[in-house]
């Protein structure tokens, strides 16, 4: 049962969720928490430790040295008794901060939760601080990507929701080379495991992949933050966004394909930019070449924009602040060089209105066709 004063703390604030992510086993999660844990208790904080998988690695064994465990309760399964946490005590015993290991874990079937993020949520609820850590194949929006990437299906999943609620979420990045070689030197499985694991789930391009993933969960999550506190106009981008800009030009669609190369490189999303004149009718030939532009797009996965009007450079720059753009892709002038002289170039303009974006100007033949 909760005491008085713990009923009164829990009335006050909801606990603060910090989670510790990584591409793969090994990298060093669970001894970056009990680190950072131990500082904390240095500084006076009431540490203790919830849950710990240790695996035997020692260097986490002697991490945990000096921090208070919460004792395990013992579920009986298959006439076998297995470790779980014991939520009710930690509330009890109502420590500022508690370390959980392995977030996405299922608890012993008779728990009273199934899985162990729900424990967290009751822990979080009343007032108390957690620590935890997870892999990043265990997110369930990722599960059939992983399963392509590994050929492994990942059976402990957890839901997205609860990397998105975390107040803090730290990468735990080692190279992939430095992880085969921990496995190597016995450091994440017992020996008899290791070849078995280098030649599945620890394959240097799975953890390459994985590796992406977490790095880019974690962007994510920074940039959602971002955009949801710092003021409008002083976002900083994170991922890159590539624009393309097409008009009725035969050009177009040598535009689309490079920005759709370009947008596959950087891993980014392609979204594709008709500005129409409100002034003026498309012919025909105009509106089916537009038609194309918007089909090729699809095809390439990207998002087609239109808008109407009458300052292209204008509507550009103001498409590229809503979608946080960091490239653009626009094809050379077919203005003439007096044109460009009295008039100005769409590139000098798109450099006056544009800050910390980069322009991709593709040279094209010149061409006689009407123009937008």
């Amino acid at each position: 049962m909760l005491t008085d004063a713990n009923s009164s703390l829990y009335l006050k604030r909801r606990g603060k969720h910090k989670i510790f992510i990584g591409m793969a086993p090994g990298v060093g999660k669970t001894y970056k928490m009990l680190e950072e844990g131990q500082l904390l208790k240095q500084e006076g904080i009431d540490v203790v430790i919830g849950l710990l998988e240790t695996h035997g690695r020692k260097e986490t064994i002697q991490k945990s040295e000096g921090l208070e465990i919460i004792p395990p309760q013992l579920m009986l399964l298959s006439d076998l008794m297995f470790p779980e946490m014991d939520t009710d005590a930690i509330i009890n015993r109502f420590p500022q901060l508690v370390l959980i290991d392995e977030l996405a874990h299922t608890n012993i079937p008779g728990s009273l939760r199934e899985k162990r993020y729900e424990d967290v949520e009751i822990i979080l609820a009343a007032g108390i601080d957690v620590y935890s850590t997870m892999n990043v194949q265990h997110l369930e929006s990722l599960n059939d990507l992983v399963a392509r990437i590994t050929g492994i299906v990942v059976r402990e999943r957890l839901p997205d929701r609860i990397l998105e609620a975390a107040d803090e979420v730290v990468l735990v990045d080692i190279t992939p080379e430095t992880l085969q070689e921990r496995l190597l030197e016995g450091k994440i499985y017992a020996p008899q495991k290791i070849q078995q694991s280098l030649d599945n789930f620890f394959q240097r391009r799975n953890l390459i992949a994985l590796r992406e993933l977490a790095l880019r969960e974690v962007a994510d999550n920074v940039e959602g933050e971002a955009l949801a506190s710092i003021p409008t106009g002083q976002f900083c981008n994170i991922h890159e966004r590539v624009l393309v800009c097409v008009s009725t030009y035969p050009n177009s669609v040598q535009l689309l394909r490079r920005g759709a190369r370009l947008a596959g490189y950087m891993n980014a999303p392609m979204y594709v930019l008709f500005v129409a004149d409100p002034q003026r009718f498309l012919s025909k030939a105009e509106s089916l070449h537009v038609d194309t532009c918007e089909k090729l797009c699809k095809e390439f996965t990207g998002t087609f924009i239109r808008v109407n009007s009458n300052n292209i450079a204008d509507a550009i720059a103001e498409v590229a602040e809503k979608y946080h753009i960091t490239q653009i892709v626009i094809g050379e002038s077919q203005r003439s060089r007096w044109e460009i002289l009295f008039k100005g170039s769409l590139t000098q303009k798109l450099v006056r209105l544009l800050k910390n974006v980069d322009l991709h100007i593709i040279a094209t033949e010149k061409t006689s066709s009407s123009k937008n």
